[in-house]
């Protein structure tokens, strides 16, 4: 049974590039920002999170004209034909403004993503100079866009109530901006912790922020 090719997909235009020699391997890279607060008296400072970062895809695809045309070829065309066609899916596309979201496919593999970085070397030559096989070293951005991403981490946050470590320089305004999209929507947090100073918040004190539409417990008024 043959060995499934790896296939990068143009998902605008919907062509599709074939890799002729499967990588040898691949790196999935990923990780996550979070801020440190010191806070005086802790042995060490809180940590925060902030958001993820991307995820990348690293791996070196090889381009080789003499094995791509056969023997019948034997001397082979200009490898940067067949290495242009991967370094092609960088170029913006005039309809929408940017490179092309790419989906990279091999086996179980499915990556959604943006060629983000490509590093030709040229390793075998004919007599006359012209480049005949290469080793790309690629790099594909994973791509989300703000609909996914809005669903993956749950920003729309009325929802659900969670816990908030407040960070220097942040306000009660901030901190709505932030959870609920909107710095007028303070109040409801304010109530929830009885913050009688909306300006004076401690760094390093956690705030409860609660769902919307929120009612105060006490008045059982209901605080848009």
């Amino acid at each position: 049974m043959a060995l499934e090719k790896a296939t990068i997909t143009d998902t605008v235009t919907g062509r599709a590039v074939r890799v002729l020699f499967n990588p040898e391997e691949y790196t999935v890279n990923r990780d996550n920002n979070f801020a440190q607060v010191a806070v005086p008296g802790l042995r060490g400072p809180l940590l925060q999170f902030v958001a993820g970062n991307m995820q990348t895809l690293d791996m070196e695809l090889l381009v080789d004209s003499l094995e791509a045309h056969g023997s019948a070829n034997s001397a082979g065309d200009d490898v940067r034909i067949l290495s242009g066609q991967i370094v092609g899916l960088m170029n913006i596309d005039p309809t929408t403004h940017a490179p092309p979201v790419l989906l990279f496919t091999w086996g179980s593999l499915s990556f959604t993503c943006v060629l983000a970085k490509v590093s030709q070397r040229f390793i075998m030559f004919r007599p006359d100079g012209v480049p005949v096989r290469a080793r790309l070293q690629v790099t594909f951005n994973e791509f989300i866009n703000a609909e996914a991403a809005a669903r993956e981490a749950k920003l729309e946050t009325t929802d659900f109530s969670h816990e908030h470590l407040v960070l220097e320089g942040e306000t009660l305004s901030s901190i709505a901006a932030t959870v609920y999209r909107d710095p007028a929507r303070w109040r409801p947090i304010a109530i929830a912790n009885r913050v009688d100073r909306p300006q004076a918040l401690a760094v390093g004190s956690r705030l409860i922020v609660p769902q919307l539409p929120f009612r105060d417990p006490e008045s059982g008024e209901v605080v848009p």
